[in-house]
């Protein structure tokens, strides 16, 4: 849609922009629009070229605010057919949990770049039309279901052109879609945060790949994220009394037919190793060190010690994104440990009770053929809804009424925490504490400061010498 009736407003100084810069603004067929320039010079030179268009009796774009003449070539890209050129230059090399995340983010803030939402289809569907088919390049020769094709030729008819976010408004309308759940609730900081870098990325590409805009608009936008809260909540961490009855409590889960005892090792490896669901999720037989010990219980005669550390050496993870994100279809991609080098291992230290719980498992269900030690009665790959699901009916039997509606050790990754938080507390050096969970020191102390125990008591007793004085 095109218009001559247009408006101007001198340059002003941008109060928004951490940076300094310029905007223009004016108004075409009554829609205010505006752009920035990192200097005043620039800013008046792209006035003048607006004015110059005007004067001339050119029609402008009602949707880009920009007169015919000064319409980029690529004008008719939009948002959608960006989306579906960046997803596609980084598929290859990205792993399956990144795709997955990049999907996500874009599922949400795709529907919000449009020029209206008159006769917008269903929100869940038209998710569900992006992530299977529009923005899954192995899927786009799949043939899409009715409902599905007609939602997503709905939001094609309706995207926005890229230069469009160069609007301040459009950008910030996209950045406030990425700040609620598709049920109107505020969404978790942390997924503000992955969501809101996808976007920039994207318009990072738009900027330096595509060039489609001049500058990536979110540094040009007013909008702040709400702050992550990297600590650990102290209340999700189990002491290791509810630890081992929580671990206890797996095995009654599906009791008749072993679903729990399957997993009791898992669990156990995350919460006496500190290890990563997904890295629990690959250990083989042959990266575990197990001395044998006596599990006879009470007097024996087997010689064997009772008390005797193991390790692990971790070479892999099983991460679990799903069928539609992995190259071979199948649910967990094979992959190695989380940001270190292919090949590169970390060796952990096990103590005698997670030793006792692997023999005790293999004794019971063997390992795969591949050496796997967790897999479904079939010999499949244990599903992470799986890991999910029995860790739930575990807090029901293993915890009170009171403990259960609490934070309290509420997802499996929360054995981890809790494991970090013991070894820290029982005085191991941190460095030590960072090696066996595989991530930096600096990490250690931002994540788990809010967990030790002790600094209270020993800061209050330093004021107190203090006032004694």
């Amino acid at each position: 849609m095109k218009s001559t009736d247009v408006k101007f407003w001198d340059v002003r100084r941008n109060k928004s922009s951490k940076t300094a810069s310029y905007e223009i603004r004016w108004v075409v067929a009554g829609k205010q629009r505006s752009r920035t320039r990192r200097t005043k010079a620039l800013a008046e030179s792209f006035l003048s070229d607006l004015r110059q268009a005007a004067k001339a009796g050119e029609a402008f774009d009602v949707e880009t605010g920009l007169p015919e003449s000064m319409l980029p070539k690529e004008s008719a890209v939009t948002w959608y057919d960006l989306v579906r050129s960046y997803i596609k230059a980084k598929w290859s090399p990205a792993a399956g949990e990144t795709r997955k995340s990049t999907l996500d983010a874009l599922a949400t803030v795709t529907p919000a770049i449009v020029t209206d939402k008159k006769g917008a289809p269903d929100a869940k569907l038209l998710r569900r039309a992006l992530l299977h088919h529009a923005l899954n390049p192995p899927r786009w020769e799949l043939p899409v279901p009715d409902g599905e094709a007609a939602a997503l030729k709905w939001l094609q008819s309706r995207s926005l052109p890229v230069v469009a976010l160069a609007e301040a408004d459009v950008t910030r309308s996209a950045l406030n879609a990425i700040a609620i759940t598709m049920d109107g609730r505020p969404a978790a900081a942390t997924t503000i945060a992955r969501k809101r870098a996808v976007l920039y990325n994207v318009l990072k590409y738009a900027v330096k790949e595509r060039k489609l805009l001049d500058a990536n608009p979110i540094d040009q936008v007013d909008w702040k994220a709400p702050d992550k809260v990297e600590q650990v909540d102290r209340s999700v961490v189990a002491n290791p009394v509810q630890a081992r009855q929580l671990l206890a409590a797996v095995t009654y889960v599906g009791r008749f037919n072993g679903r729990g005892r399957r997993l009791r090792a898992l669990y156990a490896c995350m919460y006496y190793g500190g290890l990563r669901p997904s890295e629990a999720a690959g250990l083989r037989r042959q990266d575990c060190e197990l001395p044998e010990l006596c599990v006879c219980g009470g007097e024996c005669s087997c010689n064997l010690p009772k008390a005797v550390w193991g390790r692990l050496v971790l070479a892999r993870s099983r991460p679990g994104p799903g069928r539609l994100y992995t190259d071979s279809g199948e649910t967990h991609d094979d992959k190695g440990l989380k940001r270190r080098p292919v090949g590169e291992k970390r060796v952990v230290p096990i103590p005698p009770e997670l030793v006792r719980i692997l023999l005790e498992h293999l004794d019971a269900f063997g390992a795969a053929e591949d050496g796997r030690l967790f897999r479904t009665s079939t010999g499949g790959t244990v599903s992470a809804s799986a890991v999910w699901r029995i860790w739930q009916d575990a807090r029901t039997i293993g915890l009170s009424p009171e403990q259960e509606v609490t934070p309290l050790a509420g997802r499996p990754y929360d054995l981890r925490h809790a494991c970090a938080t013991l070894l820290l507390n029982a005085g191991v050096p941190p460095k030590e504490v960072a090696r066996r969970l595989g991530h930096s020191v600096e990490v250690l102390w931002k994540v788990y400061a809010g967990c030790l125990d002790g600094d209270e008591e020993r800061i209050n007793r330093m004021i107190e010498k203090a006032l004694a004085a």
